[in-house]
């Protein structure tokens, strides 16, 4: 009660401080179809029964009646919150801050009048309201811990949820499923279902469904869900969400997750993956809707073939993506709901009964684990599916498909900009997508066959994005769209808005259509007679009612008569319908017979408009009305007008008359056209279309006529009869006022003298000539039209006029020296032409070299090309350029190079010369200018750098370089072209794009070609720098109007000499211009790091057009990411405009914080500015001139009546009169009202201020005091542990590399190492006959056996015998891998001394072994394993061959690997009983506990070998044996490890005073816990720093261990006690006990602060790095040293695989692989005492295991997908396997491309492999084991041979048995 009455103390004074403020806006009422919020909405709901709306914003719950107007409100933050502090929050925790309250889910319970409320604050805890009251909270509780966390605490964590069921016990429960993403502090649950109730133990919001399998993992980024839709439907629950696959793939994939809405264990939660589009381009959803397709659209889908069937009423999930590729475009794709379910029924039926295989191919995986490989099970039970819908215990779950199974679908549309919300809704069977667009649109798409975007939903774009809250009213008649702080209802059609029906159908809303019969666009419901055909227009249809004929289609302007219109499409008409024609303003009664045809009277011809004077017939508008006003269709009726045709062409008016397409006749008689009427008759009379009837004039002779000189012209004359003996004048146009008189000829020929013309426009003109009758002046039809042309025109020489067509008759008169006609001359034509005159020549300056071509200006030069006979220019001859060649007037020639006598170097007059052409005849003209040849020097360039891009505009100077002209020079810049943009004195170019990656560039060379054989360089002229870069540019965004100052920060614009701001819209659909638009500005400023533009106006385009902004820095191009153009604001009519002098203004409208801040803003009262103090989104506060300023045009000041003074806002180029305002008179508001009028309201409100708010600090003490005492030890602890990981981190990384090479390197002898590789893996190891070399014979038989094993060698080195040998042995199912790995070692040491024998046998059976694997199609799986004789004969070959490299290259950096990773290893405590170390690179050997140790250097004497001691430093946790262990290591470090002691056979003694004291592992002084017993350490014996102990050899080795023991017993007890431990105690069961009474959050965070120790596995590997690369470089290093074994056996490989046609090069790699890295390097690298004397501990082998797994890795093709599956040491080396996988790449492309190694090289390599090493090895031994397996299968050997007709000529069977009787010492048949 004290909080309720403390609330309405605040709320009261609140609202009495409102009540006594100045007012400013009250008579503006506020919309009531739009809302405004404060705070960003997050989500908004509605409850269908009511139509209330609820909006759950930052800080506030509104909610809302169906008008938008606010019911009721509550505050819900800030709360004084920390994402660190566990609720609830009190004084305790420190941390503590104001905290923002973001919405994070809301849910109606209508049956409950409920509504859930999840936010942000207190890790997403939930409440419960009241819904029909929302500030009645009906249920929050913070003390319920963890279950009760339902939402996220984190904005960016996107959290969906659906109310539901659940059943238990008979109780019938109503709950909430909830999918949140993974947010960094809250529950790992990504599905969790909430109870709305207490029972049982559960608590209200309690998640009563324990499902680990459907949970994130904190460590792994691929569960990183964003969850966009939750519905339910048919008994099921949908999810949709995207997420990534793997760590290192960061697409995202869109998933529909469905479970069974009261699945007890989520048992049936199975997702599956949603493609839109085949390729999966939009693969990101963000926003879905699930609605009835309608009649239409469902067809549509099932004739595309794509969707499966879908009918009217199935449901739809219409969802819209953005694409990851291609981030500008969306799409929207529909999904029907039984496809979905088919589905994920396919998929679940098939991990059920088919192990997960469809189609051969694997479907299933499980997402949330790594049990994939044995998730499905295989029945023959194929309806388990459907029996166990809901999924079972005993069946696998959860399940996903993968992506080959994926549903995909094809979008149904593709938009530039993205699609951030959609909605469905369906009118008369036709469905209607909103989709909500991130610039604030939501347009309107018709989704038929072909969807399309048709219009915008009405309302104000704020230019925010669209929330994915789309939401319809109850009625469906409205939407309500959701902005950033904004919700508008708008009506989802607006047809009342269209006036006529082409408007309406031109919208093709579907809503809407045209109402014939009411004369209106209406919904169809709303026009009274829809149901009749054609009274309703459907507006997609895109049609209205016309008319399709009139009958007459036309009628003489001089008749009346009735017309019948064709209409079609009309509706039927009832009897009291009223129909009516209207023509121009002449109304008529109409009447519709049957068939749709309307009759009317037309208009009386007093009636009709006159003809126009350029027309033969006058339009009139034809309307049909219907019910006197209704207008029905409309069209235009032609009326036409005969005597108006000849105004078409008055030279032939009976030709024009006849042939008019109104059947006109022509009177000759009359000289009239009129209507055609059949009672005239007569010869004069030319009737329509018979043109040639009329009488006319035609055919003139000659065509031709010459200017100036008269030519008598004669023609024919037609049908001309009846003017029998009438004379006629001629005349033309051109020669106006003369008219001459026709002469008739015979017959029908007539003639008249002709003209003198006069013209001189151009060389010719087409005259028409028009004929009258002499006595009436009427005009005759004349076709009469002849060619008038000029001689002179075009042609000022001789020459050119010699080129002149014959026909035309011009010659060239000497006496006036022009071209003329050949009568006008009055002399004879002269035989020739005058010489050629030269009168310039382009260019005068040449190179010395020539080389450029010439123009040279003149007349008279030539009549054609092959007139010009020879051109020198300064004495030089010139090429004649013949196809550049211009009649008379230019020539253009090649100049060659100067003719200059030595001394070259000077100039002389030879230089410079006349130019002189000769021509036909040998007439030769030679120029008055002179030409120069000379050298051009270039000698400076400027500037003398600029970005690589290029773009720099470089300015080149020297001497006479304008030389030549700038069509022959050419410029490069070390190499690259240089445009060349000005020629003069001085060059000037545009570099251009230099693609050498080395930036800066070297100087480089500025190169300048004049023609083709001069170049001059500017050496190291220019450099090319690195090109500008932008870091950052603010602000971010600009209004439409631009104006706005952007300033750029980065680098090199110094370099940058233009800087351009270019912006350009996106494209748009719906837009038709396909003009590209772009706004353009250049830079304000520049410097090196600083750009400054203004933002060019974008005035072409809608409000919420997509703008992409680029910078034009010369010629990079980079793009301004982010860049926004808002709409220009908009603002109110000022609310009160009289300024006092210390008044504030304020302007109110919106979208003023869009892109503009205080500072930048403009304001100006009259000619003085405004101070803006203030600028929010919807209002600006200015601070008003103190003193009245003065108008701010003249013309305003000139009006003294008026004091009125205009306010203009500016923001950037955008200026608004706001209005007009006024300064008050000094006496208009008196003091006395303001002083109680603010200063007391202001007193009473900070009063109650204070005392709520030490009410209310008061309340958060107390709570802080509860909580701070449980956080204080958990923080402690976490606190001491990250800061120890973190210090040992640090103290880890440090270089290793000088202790290592202190000792040498103790490579194994030959023989050693080969009994190592080749036979240690076998599994009598070291007591192996080859590594003892041992075999028992008597001796008396070994002279004999001696000798059958020299003739068994010699039958070895039969290649026909071995080859049947080994078949024999590999078809025995006996012959196991074993034996035969084993089998091929032996022939190896048998064979060692004939090592090309041994190489061609391993040839021959690879050979076999490929072709099999080629012929069964899978040659990948060659040499993958040693599963053969041959593959293991590799291996040894291998072995043999590289043992020298291994010694000179490889072996060094492999023993300092072992020598760090061992030395790092031991530096760290190791547990010698679990064999784990703290510093290891394998995960699961590493000692995850807190050891306590220090380090201890010991002081070492060695027993019997003298005085000296050795420094030795160890562990103080160490055992007594790794003491030992390390002590051997210093001591002996330069003897190999099997020459030192053994720790067995020494003992330690620790003299800490005048006794000694024997240390050893366990003793009567080792200490227990509980039956578990510590082994003794450093530590127990309390061994301190510098201590002296004495290493002693001893004769058995337990002397020590039982010094001290006295009785037997202790000893015997001592030794059978085996429950002892190092240094972390395995837990026993009493432990386990204790562990099971602790809570769930105990082990959580033990689990979270082990992971702490991971950062080890890091410090390792950083430490060894530089060791592993040195190791992998040796060995994959082509540019060194390879072995000539490797390039012999790879080139094998190549060329085989050419031998075979389905060998791909990913084939090849995989063969390499298999042979070399992983069948030696490999096996080498994990077992380093195969070539070294050392010995390696478990620890080591561990992390020697990871490395040769990262050396696997990188030598396989296949990309390594990791996921949190992945074992850590992947996780390790992520990051490094792409660099490695190139270094095998390139070691392979560098071999192939190596000199080969040829067959008789290789062989006498091998040749002395074996001459040096055969010897030492033991080949007798090998023979007799060899031939203990032919004994074995001796029969079948036997078999073999005498099959193989080649045995059988050598006889080996033969000598086999003899071998036999021999060696086994028995008779055989021989």
């Amino acid at each position: 009660m004290m909080e309720r009455r403390w609330a309405w103390q605040c709320t009261l004074v609140t609202l009495a401080t409102i009540y006594l403020s100045p007012s400013h806006g009250d008579d503006v009422p506020p919309p009531i179809l739009e809302f405004n919020s404060d705070t960003l909405i997050n989500n908004v709901v509605m409850n269908p029964r009511t139509g209330r709306l609820y909006v759950g914003a930052v800080n506030t719950l509104y909610q809302l009646d169906p008008q938008l107007r606010i019911e009721s409100r509550t505050k819900t933050g800030p709360k004084r919150d920390n994402r660190q502090c566990t609720p609830p929050v009190t004084e305790a925790c420190e941390e503590a801050v104001e905290t923002d309250n973001h919405n994070k889910l809301l849910l109606v319970h209508d049956a409950k009048d409920t509504l859930v409320v999840c936010g942000s604050v207190f890790r997403g805890i939930c409440s419960l309201s009241n819904l029909s009251n929302v500030d009645q909270q009906l249920y929050f509780s913070d003390n319920k811990g963890e279950k009760s966390y339902v939402a996220s605490a984190e904005e960016s964590v996107s959290v969906v949820g659906v109310m539901s069921y659940f059943t238990k016990e008979r109780d019938n429960f109503t709950v909430f499923l909830v999918g949140k993403g993974y947010g960094s502090h809250d529950s790992t649950k990504l599905i969790s279902t909430r109870i709305l109730q207490d029972y049982g133990d559960w608590v209200v919001f309690d998640s009563i469904i324990e499902a680990s399998a459907v949970q994130a993992n904190p460590f792994v980024l691929r569960y990183l869900h964003d969850f966009r839709f939750a519905f339910k439907d048919g008994g099921f629950v949908y999810f949709l969400f995207s997420r990534t696959l793997g760590v290192q793939d960061t697409k995202n994939f869109t998933f529909i997750s469905r479970m069974c809405e009261d699945d007890q264990s989520y048992y049936s939660y199975t997702e599956l993956q949603l493609n839109c589009s085949a390729a999966n381009k939009h693969n990101k959803a963000q926003a879905a809707y699930v609605a009835a397709p309608g009649e239409v659209l469902a067809r549509s889908m099932n004739k595309s073939g794509h969707y499966g069937p879908v009918s009217a009423s199935d449901k739809v999930l219409f969802v819209t993506f953005t694409s990851d590729e291609d981030p500008s475009t969306s799409a929207m794709c529909m999904y029907p709901l039984r496809a979905i379910n088919k589905r994920l029924v396919e998929i679940i039926g098939a991990c059920y009964s088919d192990n997960g295989i469809i189609n051969g191919k694997a479907a299933v995986y499980s997402p949330y684990s790594s049990k994939s490989e044995e998730l499905c099970s295989n029945n023959n039970q194929k309806s388990m599916a459907l029996r166990y819908k809901c999924g079972a215990e005993f069946l696998p779950s959860p399940l996903a498909s993968k992506a080959e199974f994926a549903l995909a679908t094809e979008p149904s549309l593709v938009r530039k900009g993205h699609l951030t919300a959609v909605a469905v809704a369906v009118d008369s069977e036709h469905a209607v997508a909103f989709l909500g667009t991130a610039t604030g649109e939501v347009l309107k798409v018709h989704l038929s066959a072909d969807p399309e975007v048709y219009g915008r939903a009405t309302g104000d774009l704020t230019g925010d994005k669209v929330d994915k809250n789309l939401i319809f009213d109850s009625s469906l008649q409205y939407l309500y769209i959701t902005t950033k702080k904004k919700i508008t209802k708008v009506p989802v059609q607006a047809c009342h808005l269209k006036t006529d029906c082409h408007s309406c159908v031109s919208t093709k809303d579907p809503y809407c259509g045209w109402c014939v019969l009411e004369g209106r666009c209406t919904r169809k419901m709303e026009c009274d007679r829809w149901r009749e055909e054609n009274t309703w227009l459907w507006s997609p249809d895109q049609k209205c009612v016309q008319i399709q004929a009139f009958n007459p289609p036309n009628l003489s302007c001089k008749k009346t008569q009735q017309v019948d219109i064709s209409v079609p499409s009309l509706p039927r008409l009832r009897p009291s319908d009223r129909l009516l024609c209207v023509f121009g303003s002449v109304r008529s009664g109409a009447v519709m017979s049957m068939d749709s045809q309307v009759t009317c009277s037309l208009p009386d011809p007093v009636d009709i408009p006159r003809t126009p004077d350029h027309r033969d017939y006058v339009s009139v508008p034809v309307k049909v009305l219907v019910n006197n006003d209704i207008e029905v269709t409309y069209g235009e009726y032609h009326f036409y007008n005969c005597a108006a045709t000849v105004r078409k062409n008055q030279n032939t008016p009976c030709i024009a008359c006849v042939t008019s397409d109104w059947g006109c006749q022509w009177n000759a008689q009359d000289h009239s056209c009129s209507d055609s009427d059949d009672a005239v008759e007569g010869a004069h009379i030319v009737k329509p279309k018979q043109s040639a009837s009329c009488p006319q004039f035609e055919s003139p002779e000659p065509l031709l006529i010459p200017v100036g000189h008269r030519i008598p012209i004669s023609f024919q004359g037609k049908n001309l009869d009846i003017y029998g003996v009438r004379r006629f004048t001629i005349g033309t146009e051109l020669m106006k006022q003369t008219e001459e008189e026709v002469t008739q000829g015979q017959g029908s020929s007539f003639s008249f003298r002709g003209y003198e013309f006069a013209y001189d426009k151009q060389q010719e003109v087409n005259v028409s000539f028009h004929i009258k009758e002499r006595d009436t002046e009427r005009k005759i039809d004349s076709t009469l039209t002849v060619v008038l042309y000029n001689c002179s025109m075009g042609r000022e020489d001789c020459s050119l006029c010699k080129h002149a067509d014959a026909k035309y008759q011009c010659v060239w008169c000497g006496t006036t020296r022009s071209c003329v006609y050949r009568e006008l001359c009055p002399l004879p034509e002269p035989g020739r032409c005058p010489d050629p005159k030269i009168t310039d020549i382009i260019p005068r300056f040449g190179p010395l070299n020539g080389r450029i071509s010439v123009t040279i200006k003149g007349s008279n030069l030539g009549i054609k090309k092959e007139d010009i006979k020879k051109i020198t220019v300064a004495g030089v001859d010139c090429v004649h350029q013949e196809d550049r060649y211009s009649v008379s007037t230019s020539v253009v020639c090649e100049i060659g190079p100067v003719k200059q006598p030595p001394p070259f170097d000077l100039p002389t007059e030879s230089n410079r010369g006349a130019v002189e052409v000769e021509v036909e005849g040998g007439r030769r003209g030679q120029s008055e200018v002179i030409f120069t040849y000379r050298d051009p020097i270039p000698q400076t360039v400027q500037p003398v750098k600029g970005p690589a891009a290029g773009g720099t505009v470089i300015t080149i100077d020297g001497e006479y370089l304008d030389t030549a002209t700038k069509g022959d020079v050419a410029v490069t810049v070390g190499g690259v072209p240089c445009q060349v943009l000005s020629f003069g004195r001085q060059i000037t170019c545009m570099t251009g794009q230099y693609r050498v990656q080395k930036l800066p560039s070297d100087p480089l060379t500025v190169t300048v070609k004049y023609g083709k054989n001069t170049t001059k360089d500017v050496s190291a002229a220019y450099q090319y720098y690195d090109n500008p870069k932008i870091m950052d540019y603010y602000p971010k965004t600009s209004f439409s109007c631009g104006g706005r100052r952007i300033v750029v920060v980065g680098s090199g614009f110094d370099l940058i000499q233009r800087a351009v701001m270019r912006v350009r819209p996106f494209g748009d659909e719906m837009s038709q211009e396909t003009a590209p638009v772009e706004f353009v500005q250049t830079v304000l400023s520049k410097n090196d790091t600083v750009l400054q533009f203004l933002s060019p106006a974008v005035n072409c385009c809608h409000d919420s057009q997509v703008f992409k902004t680029v910078l034009k820095l010369d010629n990079a191009v980079e793009e301004l990411k982010s860049f926004d153009y808002h709409p220009d604001p908009f603002f109110n009519p000022l609310a009160k405009n009289v300024i006092t002098e210390t008044s504030i203004i304020i302007v109110t409208g919106r979208g003023f914080s869009k892109a503009m801040t205080a500072r930048e803003a403009q304001a100006f009262v009259g000619d003085a500015s405004c101070h803006v103090n203030i600028l929010q989104d919807d209002k600006l506060f200015l601070e008003a001139p103190s003193s009245q300023p003065r108008a701010r045009t003249k013309r305003q000041r000139r009006d003294t009546t008026n004091d009125l003074l205009e306010l203009v806002i500016k923001f950037g180029n955008g200026e608004w009169l706001v209005g007009s305002v006024y300064y008050a008179r000094k006496d208009e508001v008196p003091l006395a009202i303001i002083i109680p009028g603010v200063i007391l309201p202001m007193l009473l409100f900070i009063a109650v201020s204070i005392y709520c708010y030490r009410r209310k600090s008061q309340q958060a003490e107390r709570e802080y005091e509860k909580v701070k005492h449980q956080l204080e030890n958990l923080e402690e602890s976490v606190r001491d542990r990250c800061k120890k990981e973190f210090t040992d981190l640090m103290i880890e990384m440090e270089d290793h590399t000088s202790d290592v090479s202190e000792a040498r390197i103790p490579f194994l002898d030959y023989k050693t190492y080969t009994d190592r590789n080749f036979f240690l893996p076998s599994k009598d190891c070291a007591n192996d006959v080859m590594i003892t070399g041992k075999i028992k014979i008597p001796e008396g038989r070994r002279a004999i056996v001696a000798q059958a094993l020299n003739q068994f060698s010699n039958l070895l080195n039969s290649k026909t015998f071995l080859i049947n040998f080994i078949r024999t042995l590999e078809s025995r199912p006996d012959f196991n891998a074993r034996s035969r790995g084993y089998f091929a070692s032996l022939l190896t040491v048998a064979l060692h001394g004939k090592l090309e024998y041994y190489t061609d046998i391993m040839r021959t059976l690879l050979l076999e072994l490929m072709d099999e694997h080629v012929q069964n199609k899978n040659p990948k799986l060659m040499l993958r394993r040693s599963e053969t004789v041959v593959e293991r004969m590799l291996c040894n070959w291998m072995s043999i061959c590289l043992y020298q490299f291994l010694r000179d290259t490889a072996g060094e950096p492999l023993y300092k690997l072992f020598k760090a990773l061992k030395h790092q290893v031991e530096k760290g405590p190791v547990d010698a009983k679990m064999k784990k170390a703290k510093y290891t690179l394998n995960d699961t050997g590493l000692l995850g506990d807190d050891v306590e140790y220090c380090v201890l250097t010991l002081q070492v004497l060695v027993h019997g070998e003298g005085p000296d001691v050795t420094p030795v430093k160890v562990l103080n946790c160490d055992t007594i044996t790794q003491v030992k262990e390390k002590i051997i290591d210093q001591v002996y470090r330069n003897l190999p490890y099997s020459q030192r002691p053994k720790v067995d056979s020494v003992a330690l003694e620790w003299r800490p005073g005048s006794t000694g004291q024997i240390l050893s592992d366990l003793d009567l002084t080792s200490q227990k816990e509980g039956r578990w017993k510590r082994l003794n350490t450093l530590a127990h014996y309390n061994v301190r720093d510098n201590a002296t102990l004495v290493l002693s050899k001893v004769l058995h080795t337990q002397q020590a261990f039982h010094q001290y023991q006295d009785s037997l017993e202790e000893k015997n007890a001592l030794l059978e006690e085996d429950n002892t431990f190092h240094l972390v105690r395995p837990a026993d069961e009493l432990d386990e006990v204790k562990s099971k009474r602790g809570s769930m959050k105990d082990k959580a965070m033990t689990k979270a602060i082990t992971e702490i120790y991971l950062t080890r596995l890091l410090s390792v590997k950083g430490t060894l790095q530089q060791f592993v690369d040195d190791f992998f470089r040796s060995v994959l290093c082509s540019s060194a040293v390879v072995p000539p074994a490797v390039k012999y056996f790879f080139d094998f490989l190549d060329e085989q695989a050419l031998r075979h046609d389905n060998v791909e090069e990913e084939t090849i790699h995989i063969w390499k692989t298999n042979s070399l890295p992983l069948r030696y390097w490999v096996n080498i690298l994990r077992n380093p005492h195969f070539i070294f004397d050392v010995h390696v501990t478990e620890v080591v082998d561990a992390s020697l295991h990871v490395i040769s797994q990262t050396f696997m890795d990188a030598c396989t093709k296949t990309e390594h997908k990791l996921s949190r599956e992945s074992p850590s040491n992947k996780l390790l080396y992520a990051k490094e396997i792409s660099t490695y996988k190139k270094m095998v790449d390139d070691y392979y492309k560098g071999i192939r491309q190596m000199v080969p190694v040829s067959d008789q090289d290789m062989n006498t390599h091998l040749a002395e492999v074996s001459r040096e090493h055969t010897d030492k090895l033991n080949t007798q031994a090998a023979l007799h084991q060899l031939y203990q397996y032919a004994s074995k299968y001796y029969d079948g050997i036997i078999q073999s041979l005498d099959e193989d007709p080649a045995a059988q000529s050598k006889q080996l069977t033969l000598r086999l048995q003899q071998i036999a009787a021999a060696l086994e010492n028995k008779v055989t048949d021989l």
